[in-house]
């Protein structure tokens, strides 16, 4: 019952069954790999002529990644809007959604800044959003934490898109707006403890966001930095959080994902969310390796990032002033 964009009816044996396809739904289309996640094993096909090119790429890229090479292909949705919606489930048939999160700002399909609530999502889209998500959760009989994650377009429809059956790196923005853990919970709904009755009743309150902080050099076309922290030091106080695993002396390794901290802040509202999350950037202090929070700091103070006018193509047209 969950809307879903139109593709493939299952999994895309060879390069000749991507073509019959693709001429059913019309292009441009999205290649996925049906085992991927950020952004691997993914193309955007525009035309006939680029399908076999990109099919190769993304099967050899998902069988590298994942070990497994099945595709599948959707219709491609211009600058979509990136909605996911938190839930949790017990084992006694209670689901609860938990508030929406909008991941729009990504890089190659990686998300580097994340928020709650939505500034676009209204009450009614938002309910719609929950009803869906739960249904789907309920129709799979699914346990713990999870994400049902929506591209929303230009005219307010949402579209099932995956689910994380995890619980995933932008949670704590959740956490900060619905004033409970969730990590928490999901251990509790695994133990065979029913959800708390309170949690169906949950108001979202003010407003969170996380930047991801990678070790990557956005002046240098994002080139990895590995290498050791020589000093390291993350703001602290009222509606700030760090999680992180790194310290002063610590080796960030070249062979896995970036990310060496996360950067979360709470306000009352969102101009307040942004300024204080600008605030706890320029206290940062990363030496030894690059990371992207001059990156970060210039998105927030883009007018149009602080509208809210924002798609999962708003990267692709960022101008990044080299750190000034």
């Amino acid at each position: 019952g969950i809307p879903v964009i139109a593709g493939s009816g299952g999994m895309i044996s060879d390069i000749d069954d991507a073509y019959v396809e693709a001429e059913k739904v019309g292009y441009p289309v999205m290649l996925k790999a049906s085992a991927g996640g950020g952004g691997k094993g993914m193309r955007l096909v525009e035309t006939k002529d680029q399908m076999e090119q990109y099919f190769k790429i993304a099967q050899s890229e998902a069988k590298i990644s994942f070990d497994n090479g099945d595709m599948y292909l959707e219709k491609f949705i211009d600058q979509p809007r990136h909605i996911e919606v938190q839930i949790l489930a017990d084992t006694h048939g209670n689901v609860v959604a938990l508030g929406e999160r909008e991941c729009s700002i990504q890089r190659r399909h990686q998300k580097l800044i994340e928020e709650s609530p939505s500034p676009v999502i209204t009450g009614e889209i938002r309910s719609q959003m929950y009803e869906a998500a739960i249904n789907g959760a309920k129709s799979v009989n699914y346990i713990g934490a999870g994400t049902i994650e929506y591209l929303l377009d230009a005219n307010n429809d949402f579209y099932f898109m995956e689910m994380n059956t995890r619980i995933q790196v932008e949670h704590p923005v959740t956490e900060m707006v619905i004033g409970a853990d969730l990590i928490k919970y999901q251990i509790l709904c695994h133990a065979g403890i029913p959800i708390p009755k309170w949690m169906n009743k949950i108001k979202l309150r003010g407003h969170a966001i996380e930047c991801r902080i990678n070790a990557e050099d956005p002046s240098k076309k994002f080139r990895p930095s590995p290498g050791k922290i020589t000093s390291f030091h993350m703001p602290g106080g009222m509606g700030i959080r760090v999680d992180t695993h790194v310290y002063s002396g610590y080796v960030v390794p070249p062979y896995y994902d970036s990310m060496v901290a996360k950067l979360i802040v709470h306000a009352p509202s969102r101009a307040e969310a942004i300024n204080r999350m600008i605030g706890a950037l320029d206290e940062c202090v990363v030496e030894g390796i690059k990371t992207i929070i001059p990156y970060q700091r210039q998105i927030l103070l883009d007018k149009n990032f602080q509208t809210g006018n924002i798609n999962t193509g708003f990267l692709d047209n960022f101008k990044y002033n080299n750190g000034s």
